[in-house]
């Protein structure tokens, strides 16, 4: 009986790293970015290290197919998680490392299906509107990682 290939699902953490054929898009130029003002039809909130958002995608069982949008800036080791407006600055209260970028803040993203170094999609939108993270969802699994940073590994 023949065997069918068994394809892996995809992780947040192997999402996030760039494979060679990227790096090598970004070095041609062959992907673009432009700024798009944020509190409109989403916040942002932006994560240090971007292991640290990493993690907290995955504790909270929200799959990288959904089409959650989530963007990577690996010049400045920041994870984006867009969550609906207005929302933003309460995923970021007093928890060291995240912040939230509204009303009055501008996000780099990328224009085509890759980006930039600054601006990568590690899960682009697959609908319009696109689901949005639950803030709520996202502070109560930071704060918990901030607790216990052994969670982080086991997660």
């Amino acid at each position: 009986m023949a065997q069918s290939a068994k394809t892996s699902t995809p992780t947040w953490h192997r999402l996030a790293q760039p494979s060679d054929r990227l790096r090598a898009q970004w070095v041609r130029g062959d992907d673009r970015t432009h700024w798009v003002a944020c509190g409109r039809t989403w916040d942002a909130v932006a994560i240090s290290p971007i292991p640290l958002g990493l993690d907290a995608l995955v504790a909270m069982r929200v799959g990288p197919r959904r089409g959650y949008p989530v963007l990577a800036d690996h010049l400045r080791d920041q994870l984006y998680v867009l969550v609906p407006p207005g929302t933003g600055h309460t995923a970021a209260a007093g928890l060291p490392g995240v912040r939230a970028l509204g009303d009055g803040f501008q996000l780099l993203m990328p224009t085509g299906q890759h980006g930039s170094p600054a601006a990568h999609w590690v899960s682009p939108p697959r609908a319009v509107p696109p689901p949005l993270i639950r803030p709520d969802r996202l502070t109560h699994h930071l704060r918990a990682l901030a607790r216990d940073p052994q969670k982080a590994a086991t997660s």
